[in-house]
């Protein structure tokens, strides 16, 4: 018969193990609670960035003209307004063959119009606004559109840009430029580091839309009187840039 001095020993040491069992499941717990959705080995990164730039000739422009008339009464402002305006949409059609697809309203509004005499407000009559945004494919033309702005009367011209309609295909040549100018710092930096590149972990990129040119505005804008002699004007170049921002694995 075993002594009960060993038994006792023997418990002792069996519920010591079980303490420790437990201790260890319950710390692997709650370490795998910590790492839900990671690894448990961290990946080591680098992040380099790129830049890739077209440089593109635009092939269109955008000009917004538009009318300010204020007469004694809404109908009158409203009248002289939209015939001035639809004359000179009617020219852009037939002269320089615009669609009516590159011909947009972008602004009408009616604003009342007072003036003050002796701390009293009277009214004076009525202004209407009205802006169009006009697409021009032929550069050739932007000069004599001008000109004919100032010659129907109009007195708001400005906004003029010079873009490139299209700029996507341009685009992936200088996100292909970027990738590859992040490739290269990447590989400097990794044979300086002493470590080796491995896969792309994530990549992010920013874009300008191939905008250029200048903005033109009428000097003889807003009822000074329009007209005169052709203004030169000069497409230039617009760049198209691309940045990368690439992750590397490196091990």
């Amino acid at each position: 018969m075993i002594p009960n001095k060993y038994i006792t020993i023997f418990v002792s040491i069996l519920l010591v193990v079980a303490t420790i069992w437990v201790a260890v499941l319950t710390r692997n717990s709650v370490k795998q609670y910590r790492y839900i959705g990671q690894s448990a080995e961290q990946k080591h990164s680098i992040n380099i960035s790129g830049e890739g730039k077209i440089v593109a000739v635009p092939d269109i422009a955008k000009i917004q003209l538009g009318m300010q008339t204020e007469k004694k009464t809404v109908a009158l402002a409203q009248k002289e307004n939209t015939e001035k305006i639809n004359a000179v949409i009617k020219k852009l059609k037939e002269d320089f063959k615009i669609d009516a697809k590159d011909i947009q309203t972008i602004n009408y509004n009616i604003y009342p119009q007072y003036d003050w005499y002796s701390n009293k407000q009277t009214l004076r009559g009525y202004q209407v606004n009205q802006n169009i945004d006009v697409k021009v494919r032929n550069l050739d033309d932007v000069s004599a559109i001008l000109e004919l702005a100032g010659a129907e009367g109009l007195n708001q011209v400005g906004g003029l840009t010079f873009e490139v309609d299209n700029p996507q295909e341009l685009k992936q040549q200088a996100r292909e430029l970027a990738i590859e100018h992040a490739k290269q710092k990447a590989e400097s930096l990794a044979k300086i580091a002493g470590v080796k590149l491995g896969s792309i972990i994530s990549f992010s990129e920013y874009s300008n839309d191939g905008y250029g040119g200048s903005n033109y505005l009428m000097k003889e804008a807003y009822g000074i009187g329009g007209g005169g002699e052709t203004p030169a004007v000069e497409a230039g170049s617009t760049e198209i840039i691309v940045t990368a921002n690439v992750e590397y694995e490196i091990y």
